[in-house]
């Protein structure tokens, strides 16, 4: 009944052009435990607890077959420029939410970590819906999120166990920047090596080497105290250098999609409209400030990358909304002990509601960037040809 009940929310959020996540989020929230006590129907269980490790785990997995080295290549100079202003700027209105909402602690750097980054598969379905992938600044925008994606990969790393002493923390991000660091030698140099083995390997045997590399991946970032969801972003990594990389991910993609929309529905699950009361000025104010940062930083961006007022205006449009990478970071950080049971209730909370608001708005802001832009941006007067507007002379 669940799924169906996502299949349907799906379809209607696609039927609109807008993202299936917060539709799903939504269905958890109306159907759990908490207020609306009416509708309730489904109570959190050991069940939906693996079935959302499962969801992070293929989400992560596929966000990584999209990362290679030759696309970070590609991005040239808006890589550097564009991330760079983005993170000064995001990661920076983040810190000062998470600042406002719990002081110094490290509560306050997963929140500005959930507020920095923005929604991939948000950003690249609006891409594709509003036949924007060939405009020029989209460069920027999918340079901007590979970005993003390399600094969440980091604090992923450590969510679930960081916050401890100076020491402790020390050595977990030593541990995660040597994690990733070998999983990209491990994409670029044994690609070819993982080629010939899957062509050579009998074809029932592809799908348990790719499942073999996920739970081995994630079961070392366990072993390494890290989180899985890091693991499983590597193996994806890993194979996406290699010529097989399209056939995994269409053999593959049934189940991302399935347990994707489980997570977010088992989120929902978790998140208590309840505590709107005491988190409204705070989802206030962060939605103010991210959606005016990402705005004024990718406009910023764009205009020292070399693109025009309009397409600057474009690209800050298409990276407004906030999704997956937020929702996975309240999840995994909710279980770290370093987190008190309130904060982690207040994140995950925050969360899903800052998800609903950012996707919708910049879902609406991506449809209409190109009308804003032109109001914002007029194009100048022509000037009227040498004589006037009244014709050519006469002979």
């Amino acid at each position: 009944m669940t799924v169906t009940v996502l299949a349907v929310l799906g379809l209607v959020a696609s039927r609109f052009g807008l993202s299936a996540i917060p539709a799903y989020l939504l269905a958890g929230m109306l159907l759990g435990p908490n207020e609306p006590s009416f509708s309730t129907i489904i109570q959190p269980s050991e069940v939906t607890e693996f079935v959302a490790e499962l969801g992070i785990i293929f989400l992560l997995f596929f966000l990584g077959l999209e990362f290679t080295l030759e696309r970070l290549r590609r991005s040239g100079m808006h890589l550097g420029i564009g991330g760079t202003i983005d993170f000064v700027v995001n990661a920076g209105l983040g810190l000062i939410v998470g600042l406002a909402a719990f002081g110094a602690s490290f509560s306050a750097i997963i929140l500005a970590g959930a507020i920095y980054v923005s929604s991939s598969a948000v950003a690249v379905k609006g891409l594709i819906d509003f036949r924007r992938l060939a405009d020029d600044e989209t460069d920027l925008v999918l340079a901007i999120l590979i970005v993003e994606d390399i600094a969440i990969a980091f604090v992923l790393a450590f969510a679930g166990e960081g916050g401890g002493g100076g020491t402790d923390t020390a050595l977990l991000v030593t541990k995660a920047i040597g994690f990733i660091l070998v999983s990209l030698a491990a994409s670029r140099w044994l690609a070819r090596p993982i080629d010939r083995l899957l062509e050579w390997m009998p074809r029932e045997f592809f799908l348990l080497f790719v499942f073999a590399l996920l739970i081995g991946m994630s079961a070392i970032a366990h072993e390494l105290a890290l989180s899985e969801a890091i693991g499983a972003l590597m193996a994806g990594v890993i194979l996406s250098a290699t010529s097989a990389r399209h056939e995994i991910e269409e053999r593959f993609l049934s189940f991302r999609d399935i347990f994707a929309a489980l997570f977010f529905f088992v989120f929902g699950l978790s998140i208590d409209v309840g505590a709107l009361s005491s988190l409204g000025w705070l989802l206030a104010l962060a939605v103010v400030l991210s959606v005016a940062g990402k705005l004024a930083g990718t406009f910023g961006a764009g205009r020292i990358g070399g693109f025009s007022s309009r397409q600057s205006v474009n690209a800050g449009a298409a990276l407004v909304a906030r999704g997956e990478f937020t929702v996975i970071l309240a999840q995994v950080a909710s279980d770290n002990p370093s987190i008190s049971d309130a904060d982690a209730a207040d994140l995950v909370a925050f969360a899903g509601l800052y998800v609903l608001a950012t996707a919708l708005i910049g879902v609406l802001l991506m449809k209409e960037s190109k009308r804003l832009g032109r109001r914002l941006f007029p194009s100048p007067p022509r000037l009227a040809p040498e004589g006037g507007t009244h014709g050519p002379r006469a002979p």
